[in-house]
Formats: structure tokens, C-alpha cells, sequence
């Protein structure tokens, strides 16, 4: 039996066509559609518009971001200024990895029928999940270290330090490109262009088998479910201890002073966990729609659960995980004056070194 017909058969290779002919089969027959595949056709006719504009504005920004952040003017620590630099650089690798070089070719099936010679699929998973792997992972990174600097005052002189975000942010990245390197021998080299979390074809062992479903399931657990439960254990942890904090301080300077004025001090706690649980919260947010398709629509091809999602929770989930990845620079423009105050020098440069060439 040759190899290749263990890769893919027949009724797989038409179904390569299947994001086209689908789209035209729900157009055809609206009328007659349940709600469930009207809200289908209605996102994959969003997501023509939607991937190409999300991919216009999310290079850009990330590369803003990166080059702002990197200049060290936003009077955030090195540490700080660290994390969101390699959040940064993670969330535009998986613009160009995920949304660009997978999601608009799906979308746009006709004008990319030239990926079909390209047998790196396998190569091009393992690169899109080890990424994702670490955008996601270096925000719980984040979260920890903002953790430890409310939360832990020995720990935070040690801990909390450019040197060793550079350790953790080092080490996140060689796991995450050592976990994922398991797609490599379980996808074939060749193009899928579906819009599954299976973009490429699988041998017929890899698709079948019980160990490897079990290896998927583990695959988003570890992210970003755990990633999940870490960051809402910590932010509830920290706020936790400064509500405690404000309480004993308020007290404090109410006996001092018998009146209680502005406190300077509470003031830059605010600001400083504003980003934090912001940037949690948004990652949180675009992220479970994902998470929960994942997990039970596997779970539910081996029989664990028997009530199957509608089709369009995937579309939704894959659309939310993607725009995360594309919200930070605003984030930053929103919570911290000074991005905002680097972000219009950059916005003026263009103007001020045209002005000075015709002078």
C-alpha cells in the first residue's frame, strides 16, 4: 500500500474545495437554512472583508508597538517594557503566520491554488502553534510578574528584573518549539485549505487514532486552557491583596493625618494594574470561544460528549483568537499617556522629515 494513499484519499481531495462549494451551496439555499447555518454564511462572508482588513491593521501595529515599546520612553520598567515587547513580536508573527499565510488562503481558495506544490504544511503548523504557544505564554508570563510585584515584595527584588524576563521569555520559547514539534510528524507536507484546526492532510493512523486525539486534547489544555485558569487565579489573588492593601493604607493615613486627601501612592497602583487586567481580560475574552470549540468538538469525535456544537462557534472562535492578537497596541494607546504621547511622534515623523528635506 503506497504511502501517499495513507495521506490522502479521494473523497479528502474533494473536499479540499469544500470552503468554496460550501459558501455557494448556503448562498443557494438561505431560504431554507436553520438560524444556525444562516449565522455560518453570514460569518464567512464577514471574514472576506474581515481577515484582510484584520491583517491591514494588526502589521502595523504590532510593528508600531514593538519599535515604541523598544525605545524605552514610556516610563515602564525594562522589565515591563520586555514582556510587552515580546508579547508584541509574538502577536505579529502569528498575524503573518495564522491570519495571513492560513486564513486568506482559505478564504480566497481560488486565488491560492499554487500552495497545493508546497509541501511544507507540516513545517508551517509547527510554526503557527509554537507561536501561539508563545503569545499566549508570555502573557501568563506577564501576568506573574505583575503578580509578584504587588503581590510578593521579597521575591519582586529578585524575580522581577530585565535579566529575568529575558530567562523566562527564552525558556517559554524553546517549550513552546519543543512541544510543538509533535505536528511535524503528525501532519503530511500537504495543504488542506479548510478551515478546521486540521489545515493539512494527516495519515489515516494519525486521524483514527486514540493516542494522538488524546495528544490534540492535551495540546489545548496546556494552551490556552491552563494559560486560562493561571491568569484568572492570579488576577484574583491580586486584586485580592489590594483591596487588603488600600484598606490597611486608608486606615493608616486616616489615624495620621485625620483626613483622607488624594494618595499619591494608591493612584499609581490603579494605573498600574489597569494594563494588567486589561490586557488579561481582553485575552480571556477572545480566547474562550476558541478554547471551548476545541476541546468539545475533539471530545465529541471520540464520543465523550454527544451534543455537537453549531459549525459557526468554530468560525467565531477562529475570528476572536485572531483579532487578540491585533487589540494590544490600542490597549496600550488607552491605559498609558505617555504610549499615547510616543505613538504621535512616531505618527509626525513622516511630516517633520519631509518639511526638513524641502527646507
Amino acid at each position: 500500500m503506497a504511502c501517499n494513499q495513507s495521506i490522502m484519499d479521494w473523497n479528502a481531495t474533494q473536499k479540499d474545495k469544500s470552503f468554496s462549494w460550501e459558501f455557494d451551496y448556503l448562498s443557494m439555499y438561505y431560504d431554507r437554512l436553520p438560524l444556525t447555518h444562516r449565522i455560518k454564511l453570514a460569518l464567512l462572508i464577514i471574514q472576506k472583508v474581515y481577515y484582510p482588513l484584520l491583517a491591514f491593521v494588526g502589521v502595523p501595529a504590532n510593528l508600531v508597538t514593538i519599535v515604541i515599546l523598544s525605545r524605552e520612553n514610556c516610563g515602564l520598567s525594562k522589565c515591563v517594557t520586555c514582556y510587552l515587547v515580546a508579547m508584541a513580536v509574538a502577536d505579529l508573527l502569528v498575524v503573518i503566520l495564522d491570519l495571513i499565510l492560513r486564513h486568506i488562503p482559505i478564504v480566497y481558495w481560488y486565488q491560492f491554488t499554487f500552495i497545493y506544490s508546497i509541501p511544507l504544511c507540516n513545517v508551517h503548523a509547527v510554526l503557527i502553534f509554537a507561536t501561539t504557544d508563545c503569545s499566549v505564554w508570555f502573557t501568563v508570563s506577564f501576568t506573574f510578574d505583575r503578580f509578584v510585584t504587588i503581590c510578593c515584595q521579597k521575591l519582586k527584588i529578585k524575580y522581577c528584573t530585565q535579566k529575568s524576563a529575558a530567562v523566562v521569555l527564552g525558556t517559554v520559547t524553546m517549550l513552546s518549539c519543543l512541544k510543538n514539534i509533535t505536528w511535524f510528524f503528525a501532519y503530511a507536507g500537504e495543504y488542506r485549505l479548510q478551515n478546521f484546526p486540521w489545515f493539512c492532510y494527516v495519515t489515516i493512523n494519525v486521524g483514527q487514532s486514540l493516542g494522538w486525539a488524546v495528544i490534540e486534547l492535551l495540546h489545548y489544555i496546556v494552551t490556552p486552557a491552563v494559560p486560562f485558569l493561571l491568569i484568572l487565579l492570579l488576577n484574583v489573588l491580586t486584586i485580592r491583596h489590594i483591596l487588603m492593601a488600600n484598606k490597611s493604607r486608608k486606615r493608616l493615613r486616616a489615624h495620621s493625618s485625620g483626613e483622607n486627601p488624594g494618595d499619591p501612592e494608591m493612584e499609581i497602583r490603579r494605573k498600574s494594574i489597569i494594563l494588567l487586567f486589561v490586557i488579561s481580560g481582553n485575552f480571556i475574552f477572545l480566547w474562550s470561544v476558541f478554547v471551548v470549540n476545541s476541546i468539545w468538538s475533539r471530545m465529541w469525535d471520540f464520543g465523550v460528549v454527544f451534543v455537537r456544537l453549531p459549525d459557526f462557534v468554530q468560525e467565531l472562535g477562529f475570528m476572536l483568537q485572531l483579532l487578540s492578537c491585533c487589540t494590544n497596541t490600542y490597549i496600550y494607546v488607552v491605559t498609558q499617556t505617555k504610549f499615547r504621547e510616543q505613538l504621535k511622534n512616531v505618527g509626525k515623523y513622516p511630516f517633520t522629515l519631509f518639511v526638513k528635506l524641502f527646507k
